[in-house]
């Protein structure tokens, strides 16, 4: 067998604030000390290599000399702990206000899953014709320079960005709007309502668009570019999101996760 060295490029302080949560999440579960095959820093440096490499899971439970069972429960363990440690979207939205922010960028991307096995044949709800691939759909809201500020729940990926917006970010943003911080998105959203800014649709049989209109988008689509480098921020920095293989169920909990690691590893 061979062995070698190996790094893992995320700052170390950050496996020491995971282990601090999963320590408190233990303590609050009433797990007792000596009870458990790994630590809370094993557990941490564990589920950090799932998130950054997309190391295979049964990888992950030989380095760490415990069971497949084992290493998944652990995984979803820290999933757990992570997304309750995400940002309240009307939190989110209150920090903008009070920061002065003049819009925040919304945007919808498809998480590749490849472990869509529903019964009675209704894994097409998971397959998205416009990506032609099964995932699941999450909403990201992002500041005004693109950084990811909020993630919202999953659902499967036939569901178009307007109907996910609908049940998880404009009853919220509505407000928001009306308080002077507006949206800005693209054509996907359109009829998404006052304070949703979208560039405008050519209508049917015009080849052109006046001048003013065409100003507009260009303005629209400059300020909301932002939003792209936001979701690759989340997407290419923790490569487990390139393609969870986990249940897609979880692909909210995992991506409100990474976005808490993103948050704190910012700090370092």
């Amino acid at each position: 067998m061979l062995f070698y060295r190996a790094s893992l490029d995320v700052p170390v302080e950050l496996a020491y604030d995971l282990a601090t949560l999963l320590r408190a999440h233990r303590t609050l579960i009433g797990t007792r000390r000596g009870r458990r095959a790994l630590g809370c820093y094993q557990q941490a440096v564990l589920a950090l290599r799932w998130f950054r490499d997309a190391t295979r899971i049964p990888a992950l439970a030989r380095d760490a000399g415990i069971g497949l069972a084992t290493a998944y429960r652990y995984l979803h363990e820290v999933i757990v702990v992570l997304a309750a440690q995400a940002p309240d979207l009307h939190d989110v939205l209150a920090a903008a206000l009070r920061s002065g922010q003049d819009h925040v960028l919304l945007d919808g991307t498809l998480i590749p899953s490849d472990r869509v096995n529903e019964p009675h044949r209704r894994s097409d709800r998971w397959y998205s014709g416009k990506h032609h691939r099964h995932g699941g759909n999450v909403q990201v809201l992002c500041a005004a320079d693109g950084t990811p500020i909020w993630t919202s729940p999953v659902e499967p990926g036939s569901t178009h960005d307007l109907t996910a917006a609908r049940r998880h970010a404009l009853p919220a943003l509505y407000p928001a709007a009306t308080k002077g911080l507006p949206v800005l998105a693209d054509k996907g959203y359109t009829g998404a309502g006052a304070g949703i800014h979208v560039p405008v649709r050519r209508p049917g049989g015009t080849h052109i668009l006046d001048p003013v209109t065409r100003g507009w988008n260009s303005y629209i689509n400059t300020h909301r570019a932002p939003v792209e480098r936001g979701i690759a921020v989340l997407k290419k920095r923790w490569k487990a999101l390139q393609q969870v293989s986990l249940c897609p169920q979880r692909i909210g909990d995992i991506v409100a996760a990474a976005l808490v690691l993103t948050i704190h590893e910012k700090r370092y």
